[in-house]
């Protein structure tokens, strides 16, 4: 494929540093995304003949669709890894392998208002008054260094919220005289403070003074051939600078779902080679999403007129599914959906009856006839199923029974991009160039990002109610005796001491301790709103989490 000239132009600019950068197709999708320590030298091989594109059919396909092209380049090769985990996540990008899960970096976490704080490793950043940084390309180095902070500055490691002298006997820190035990009044709570801000500080760069110092202790091991040491400290050494390296907050990049160039040629083209009546105005898409048979949810999607119809998407929470089970999920989201239209179409045409009735009243009266409109149809003209005959085939039975299969569905399988139709054994596969099967995976890959952003709102919303297991000795019964009664960890937040004590298994100095430390996290997370189900889905611009160091 010879090179087009926006490409080489491009490529001529690149600078010689590192950064990210975005492969695009002609409707301006992002199809790759990778990261390079010298963005003209990663990039400029791809269009640089090899025996690779003879071999790799990825690769080949990669470069194949290639229409254009943009950098964003960063300070260092961490920052560039970082920035490419995030574009990916939001992405989900077709040639893409790597970062395509919900698995996000480490970050450390301090919460001052805690009665001793101590520094946890997390992944997810909650507002919930803590102190965050991160995150951290390094995981490994992240984890050392914590170590090593904590016995610099003579912290904490221990789990309970309010440590006390019977966990001091049993604590490691304490009796290597790694922590100076406040648990046990060895310092004040403001000194103790003093500690954490100091290490709160080194994180956030100030730690030149153990650089050198690490770095002179090295010199003299090295010096008296203690190699062993001396490879230690260098390691150390290495941990800390990965560890403190300065990282920048990366801005919003403008992209967006892309459009259709002529929406209305695609249209026509799939509503001929589907043997349709006529193009498809409107299109619904379905998607599940769920991890190991938990939180499974499904997305809706419409596109009007080959163009995302955003106040029409819907998301869906599963009621009836046990365990993990996608067609059980597509057959339970159909058949809520289209019972919900049908009851909806019913009410339209009573009122629309009532109307009418009252439009003979008032010619009998002598009064003009009010024009009365016939109601819409509120079905779709196709279905698109994420998924191949499986899939197609729970949701056809669904709409059968409730009398609905006239409708055109269809279920488009990931890896060869199959269509998978009722009725017929083999698939349909349309060229990878055609308008029809692109307006099918835009409406496919659109579900499938819905259905995993609801997905992720689940989980953080889970993971919000997590606090509850740093509490000590709350245990699982207790947590979920509270959650039943109460809904949600705020609602428990603004709950009083007497109503928190009626929970079974829990006393009075219970639940007074159990207010002090959710007041100690008094912040409320967003995620924790109940959401209704299914409920229209809002869509907004998506934006890149800093990253700070």
């Amino acid at each position: 494929m010879a090179t087009s000239a926006l490409i080489r132009t491009k490529l001529n600019d690149l600078p010689h540093k590192p950064g990210i950068y975005l492969m695009k197709d002609r409707f301006g999708t992002v199809i790759y995304v990778g990261k390079a320590r010298d963005l003209r030298r990663r990039v400029t091989q791809y269009f640089q003949p090899s025996r690779r594109m003879g071999w790799d059919l990825k690769f080949k396909a990669l470069v194949e669709a290639i229409h254009d092209l943009d950098v964003h380049v960063v300070r260092s090769e961490p920052e560039a890894l970082l920035l490419e985990g995030k574009l990916i996540k939001e992405f989900h990008p077709r040639y893409n392998i790597s970062f395509k899960d919900d698995k996000r970096f480490l970050m450390l976490k301090v919460n001052l208002n805690d009665p001793i704080p101590r520094f946890t490793l997390t992944r997810y950043k909650q507002d919930d008054g803590a102190r965050y940084f991160g995150p951290f390309a390094h995981s490994s180095a992240l984890k050392n260094t914590l170590t090593m902070i904590r016995r610099q500055f003579h912290l904490r490691g221990c789990r309970p919220l309010t440590p006390n002298e019977r966990d001091y006997k049993h604590c490691l820190y304490g009796n290597l005289k790694h922590c100076t035990a406040p648990c046990i009044g060895n310092v004040t709570r403001e000194q103790y403070l003093q500690q954490v801000n100091a290490a709160c500080d080194f994180l956030s760069g100030q730690c030149e003074e153990m650089q050198e110092q690490l770095t002179e202790e090295m010199k003299k091991a090295a010096a008296a051939q203690d190699y062993e040491r001396a490879a230690m400290l260098r390691d150390a050494l290495s941990d800390l600078r990965h560890t403190t390296k300065k990282t920048s907050k990366f801005e919003r990049l403008p992209y967006t779902l892309p459009l259709a160039i002529e929406p209305q040629r695609d249209l026509a083209e799939l509503g001929k080679v589907l043997g349709l009546a006529g193009p498809p105005t409107r299109i619904e898409g379905f998607d599940i999403s769920n991890i190991s048979g938990t939180f499974a949810v499904a997305s809706l999607v419409s596109f009007k007129n080959g163009r995302p119809d955003r106040s029409n998407y819907r998301k869906f929470k599963m009621k009836s599914v046990v365990g993990q089970n996608d067609f059980a999920c597509m057959a339970e989201t159909i058949r809520r959906r289209y019972s919900r239209l049908l009851r909806e179409g019913k009410e339209a045409r009573k009122a629309a009856e009532a109307s009418a009735s009252s439009a003979e009243l008032n010619v009998e009266n002598g009064q003009l006839p009010t024009p009365t409109v016939p109601p819409p149809s509120n079905l779709p003209d196709l279905i698109l199923v994420d998924g191949g005959k499986g899939q197609l085939s729970a949701a056809c039975e669904e709409l059968e029974k409730l009398g609905l299969s006239q409708i055109p569905i269809i279920g488009l399988a990931k890896e060869f991009e199959e269509i998978y139709r009722p009725g017929q054994s083999e698939p349909l596969r349309l060229s990878h160039d055609t308008g029809a099967l692109k307006l099918l995976q835009r409406v496919r890959d659109e579900s499938h990002r819905l259905a995993n952003t609801y997905n992720a709102e689940l989980r953080l919303r889970k993971i919000s109610e997590s606090i509850l297991d740093e509490f000590p000795n709350i245990g699982q019964r207790r947590k979920a005796d509270l959650l039943k009664k109460f809904g949600s960890v705020q609602r428990i937040r603004i709950a009083t001491v007497e109503q928190i004590a009626e929970v079974p298994g829990f006393g009075g100095k219970m639940a007074a301790d159990l207010k002090v430390f959710l007041e100690a996290r008094s912040s409320v997370s967003s995620a924790e709103r109940k959401a209704d189900d299914p409920e229209p889905a809002k869509v907004p611009e998506a934006e890149l989490p800093s990253s700070t160091g």
